[in-house]
């Protein structure tokens, strides 16, 4: 088609502004529902992948209780908020779980602690890290049982001044060539323990939840 048969108003710059506005914009919704689509899944997934490491640190014959309902949020030693999921039996807390984070080689390293009401470690995983493949990527349970050392212990088992690698003076291995990452993980267990210690009345009170089914047990939230 020659430019001469090209109707005069689509050679006009408001049309092609409109025309390129408008594609913007059916662009920009198509966008939009898609997320909306694709956004309820993702949370979905996050929440099973969530349950699933949960159920590594509280054994799940400890509670009665979907542990992703009614978490508190309580704040640790630098003023940041924590998350905590409670393991109920009835109303009784018989476990606690909330991530903790420490610094390794290669930036953060992600874990997730679960604490019986003694104070005690149920388990220990590493949710997500950066550390170099084959030196630290042993803190992860896949590689190494390393992680499943800090089972039973507590702050005062061993004391919170053994609470770091054995370089450092402490009870607990590090790895050849790769230090800094279980000196990292340790360090966050212990200060997740020091946080159990601060909060442990609020984190162990028999618990008191709302709840809007008719069905289940009448509990109320504090």
């Amino acid at each position: 088609m020659s430019h001469a048969s090209v109707p005069s108003y689509r050679q006009r710059i408001g049309y092609q502004a409109g025309l390129l506005g408008g594609s913007t914009l059916l662009a920009a919704a198509l966008l939009v529902m898609g997320d909306m689509a694709t956004r309820d899944t993702i949370e979905l997934r996050k929440a099973e992948d969530l349950k699933a490491s949960l159920s590594q640190v509280i054994p799940p014959a400890m509670h009665d209780n979907d542990l992703l309902a009614h978490p508190l949020t309580l704040e640790n030693a630098d003023g940041a908020p924590v998350t905590v999921y409670r393991a109920l039996d009835g109303l009784q807390v018989k476990a606690v779980a909330y991530r903790i984070v420490g610094i390794g080689y290669a930036g953060e390293i992600e874990s997730i602690m679960g604490i019986g009401a003694d104070g005690k470690i149920l388990g220990v995983r590493v949710l997500a890290h950066a550390e170099t493949p084959g030196l630290g990527d042993k803190i992860e349970v896949a590689k190494d049982d390393w992680i499943l050392d800090f089972d039973g212990l507590s702050l005062g088992e061993p004391p919170a001044e053994r609470w770091a690698v054995k370089k450092d003076g402490g009870d607990f291995d590090q790895f050849s060539g790769a230090t800094v990452t279980p000196r990292a993980v340790v360090g966050s267990i212990r200060r997740g323990l020091e946080f159990f210690q601060s909060h442990r009345e609020a984190l162990t009170t028999p618990a008191q939840i709302t709840t809007t089914d008719p069905d289940a047990p009448v509990r109320s939230q504090p």
